[in-house]
């Protein structure tokens, strides 16, 4: 396998806070966060009301009708996503063999929406009002099947389920196939299921903020952090080797320069836990050190243990205030297997612009030495960025990104 560079040549965004990559960055700069009460269904049942709602968006607008009726939110929301990013990266599938375009996407649900549906017609119908589509509309694999076949790739393809890891590590695949000689990879993530039965789901997991105020209720690294709000969305990358790139004359929004992921010990080991390693991974990988970073996007996930550790780490790693610290996730929710992908992307906007985006409504506790940016996004010279991601159970994944080289 080669070491080539691999760069970022499309981006396509579905956000809480914006349909597209211009739309959802004007947003991130501007601090306009989307989260807010749930419409998509009455929540007043549930110990949870707030998410991270994608507005806007009417999918026959965007797909072909025949393609309505088989898919669930997310699979249309990630089919436009890689239309935008396809588009944004100058590629025509049709112009290029079918054998030299995969997909690699992250899934951490699958299509909740479209499978509480049809079972709901299960059990009040019957079966035989239940949608043949049923059979792979909720699956893991469906976006990376969908965006295949509307776009004739028929290359190394796959699904990573490792929950909000998921979507740095699906990147991470597509960087591998294109070492590997595929020529280019449709990448990243986009979750939806901001339905009861996914809702349900989602609050079983024991970490979703309660709080009713949006401007309260995600608050990581601050003193009053008491949970996540979840959110919908994510965002499709277009990974392709820097020479191809450059021989066709595309647009580089950087290169996916390092990568490392972990698993954490069992709980009670005393071993601890996988993010710093993953860290360092990544940073190895990319031939950086930690002096090299200009900016971390970081997991934060809002819970008082979660947020210590990733605070500690990155003292460890970079120094007390040693690093600046982007949030931009504190305007769109956690977005499950969409959120490092929307992170990714984020990141390459703020080395483009020089611009590091500010958590909104966050007032950072004294309890952690880190640089956190708030309030005010912060203008910088910007070379190299690091994005963190955590999944549930003990996932850890970390992406080191660099600017393309200036002309």
């Amino acid at each position: 396998m080669s070491t080539a560079t691999v760069v970022v040549t499309g981006l396509g965004v579905a956000s809480p806070t914006g349909l597209g990559t211009r739309e959802h960055w004007a947003a991130t700069r501007e601090g306009h966060s989307g989260i807010g009460r749930l419409t998509r269904f009455d929540p007043s049942g549930y110990p949870a009301k707030l998410a991270g709602e994608i507005t806007g968006f009417t999918a026959e607008e965007h797909l072909p009708g025949r393609l309505i009726p088989q898919t669930d939110r997310m699979t249309r929301l990630a089919l436009a996503a890689a239309d935008w990013a396809l588009a944004d990266a100058g590629v025509r599938p049709d112009e290029l063999a079918s054998f030299d375009m995969g997909v690699v996407t992250a899934s951490a649900s699958g299509g909740f929406e479209f499978g509480q549906n049809e079972l709901r017609k299960l059990w009040s119908q019957g079966s035989q009002y239940v949608s043949a589509y049923q059979s792979f509309a909720w699956f893991y694999a469906v976006n990376s099947g969908q965006i295949s076949i509307r776009n004739g790739m028929k290359g190394p393809s796959g699904v990573v389920v490792s929950d909000q890891a998921g979507g740095l590590d699906a990147v991470a695949q597509a960087r591998r196939q294109i070492r590997k000689g595929t020529r280019l990879v449709v990448s990243g993530g986009v979750d939806a299921s901001l339905c009861p039965w996914g809702w349900v789901a989602q609050l079983a997991g024991g970490r979703l903020s309660t709080s009713e105020d949006p401007a309260r209720a995600y608050l990581p690294f601050d003193r009053d952090a008491r949970g996540y709000v979840p959110g919908e969305g994510g965002a499709i990358l277009i990974l392709e080797a820097a020479e191809a790139a450059r021989e066709r004359g595309a647009h580089s929004y950087g290169e996916i320069a390092g990568y490392g992921a972990t698993f954490d010990p069992k709980p009670g080991s005393g071993r601890p836990p996988g993010l710093r390693k993953a860290v360092e991974l990544a940073l190895a990988d990319a031939g950086a050190q930690p002096a090299d970073v200009d900016v971390v996007f970081a997991d934060a996930a809002g819970d008082p243990d979660l947020d210590r550790a990733e605070a500690d780490v990155l003292t460890q790693v970079f120094g007390p205030h040693g690093v600046p610290v982007s949030v931009p996730k504190t305007m769109t929710g956690r977005l499950y297997s969409g959120a490092a992908p929307l992170d990714l992307a984020t990141a390459l906007l703020a080395l483009r612009d020089g611009i590091v985006p500010a958590a909104v409504n966050v007032k950072l506790s004294p309890e952690y030495d880190i640089d956190l940016v708030v309030d005010q996004p912060r203008r910088l010279g910007l070379r190299t960025a690091l994005v963190l991601a955590r999944g549930y159970g003990g996932f850890n994944s970390a992406v080191v990104l660099r600017a393309p080289a200036p002309h």
